[in-house]
């Protein structure tokens, strides 16, 4: 019975060492840094430039789109590998729903592409 349980209390003590950890990391940040605030600091941060104009700025959808289509085949990557590793034991029926996924990856890709989403213009 004690082998049982040595492996749950290593895996409890390395989480109670872990948030210890970010605890004290926290505490020290708090107690060390200086504190003091000025006008500069107190300015809403905008990659360097200091905030002039109106607040309404036109934001590039193409960017989140390739992000997303990059999120998408990520995705994909993750269910291909563990499945090619294992094909020979799982059968043909697993091949024909692989197959069914990359399917319809396909087609969602030829989609995007028909309708200019791909296009960096």
């Amino acid at each position: 019975m004690p082998d049982y349980f040595h492996g749950y209390s290593v895996v409890g003590l390395v989480a109670v060492v872990g948030v210890l950890f970010v605890a004290v990391s926290f505490a020290a940040g708090a107690l060390l840094r200086p504190v003091v605030p000025t006008r500069e600091k107190m300015l809403t941060y905008e990659c360097g430039v200091d905030p002039v104009g109106e607040n309404w700025a036109h934001t590039q959808v193409r960017y989140y789109v390739y992000a997303f289509l990059y999120v998408i085949f990520a995705i994909d990557s993750i269910f291909l590998f563990p499945w090619a590793t294992v094909f020979a034991s799982l059968g043909a029926v697993t091949l024909v729903e692989m197959f069914l996924f990359l399917g319809l990856l396909a087609l969602g890709l030829l989609y995007a592409w028909k309708k200019g989403v791909l296009t960096w213009t």
